[in-house]
């Protein structure tokens, strides 16, 4: 038996999409990790279609291909290696199908992609986490600054001298103090 060489979590996570706003993984990088060929796991799939319901197992539209191509700068005659629209398997779907692959390569595989989708996950809630603490702060420090504008508007009342026509029309106003540094007088000579 040979001993199997583990694959660094990087290459994994680097392996998970989003596609349909789920994470998922393609059948030509997981065939590679599990040291099979593409056509076997699909064909392996198709056999066992009912273990793989949508919410486990989609194949890739052609919007969704060119898309996806689209995002990596490669040749025409490469085409990333996809003749065919591949198959997208969710975090679920990558679990059934430790069910129909038994290898222990494949197996030893399986856990390690399961371990990546959950690190996946785990980085995913934190970066919210913190994304809505910071949200949180933005909001606190925006009431902040309105309440800063208000109080400087009271401050600019404050410091202001009564109109004249003001006083003529309210007898209850009277002259106040003002308030504030105040420039000494110069003396005259």
């Amino acid at each position: 038996m040979n001993k199997l060489s583990t694959v660094p979590n990087e290459i994994i996570m680097n392996k998970i999409y989003f596609i349909r706003d789920q994470k998922v993984m393609l059948d030509r990088d997981i065939a590679r990790l599990y040291g099979v060929e593409t056509k076997v796991l699909k064909q392996s799939v198709k056999r066992n279609i009912s273990r793989f319901p949508d919410d486990f197992m989609f194949e890739m539209n052609k919007a969704e291909l060119e898309n996806w191509r689209s995002q990596f700068v490669t040749s025409k005659s490469d085409s990333m290696g996809l003749r065919y629209s591949p198959f997208c398997f969710t975090e679920q779907g990558v679990a059934m199908l430790s069910s129909i692959l038994k290898s222990e390569r494949a197996i030893k595989m399986n856990i390690e992609i399961m371990r990546a989708f959950t690190r996946f996950r785990r980085i995913l809630t934190e970066n919210t986490d913190l994304r809505l603490a910071i949200e949180k702060l933005e909001r606190k420090s925006d009431n902040h600054a309105k309440n800063i504008e208000v109080l400087f508007s009271y401050m600019d009342e404050l410091g202001d001298k009564p109109d004249d026509k003001k006083l003529a029309n309210s007898e209850k106003l009277k002259l106040r103090k003002l308030i504030g540094y105040k420039t000494p007088k110069k003396k005259k000579h």
